[in-house]
């Protein structure tokens, strides 16, 4: 590491301290950094770098090492006489937006594959 990059470390680690320092102070933004001499436009310029370097530092999403899980699905042959009569789900899994029902008609297999598939969503 060059004497500039350690440089640019350094002061990443200061302004990430003085950042939470900030967060954890309670007070607005712009009454912490009246309190502690700074510009509003210094402080957010070093957020935005020091969210620039935790983002950089974040490891890369490897296709290789999170494969996509296929999912075999199994259609079951309609059956005129058979309806189900109640259409709640037995079981709801909700993440963000989505959300999965299942029944417990649900072809174990189905079962077994959702939540394999369930294991990588992020």
């Amino acid at each position: 590491m060059d004497s500039r990059e350690a440089t640019r470390q350094y002061r990443l680690n200061q302004w990430a301290q003085r950042i939470r320092e900030c967060r954890s102070s309670g007070q607005k933004i712009a009454d912490w950094c009246a309190e502690h001499g700074l510009s509003e436009t210094t402080y957010f310029y070093w957020l935005k770098r020091v969210r620039e370097a935790a983002c950089e530092a974040l490891p890369a999403l490897n296709a290789e090492k999170n494969p996509i899980v296929p999912v075999n699905i199994a259609f079951p042959v309609a059956d005129a006489d058979h309806k189900r009569q109640d259409s709640s789900a037995d079981i709801v899994v909700s993440l963000g937006a989505v959300s999965l029902e299942i029944h417990n008609s649900a072809a174990p297999a189905l079962i077994e594959n959702t939540l394999r598939a369930l294991q990588n969503v992020r």
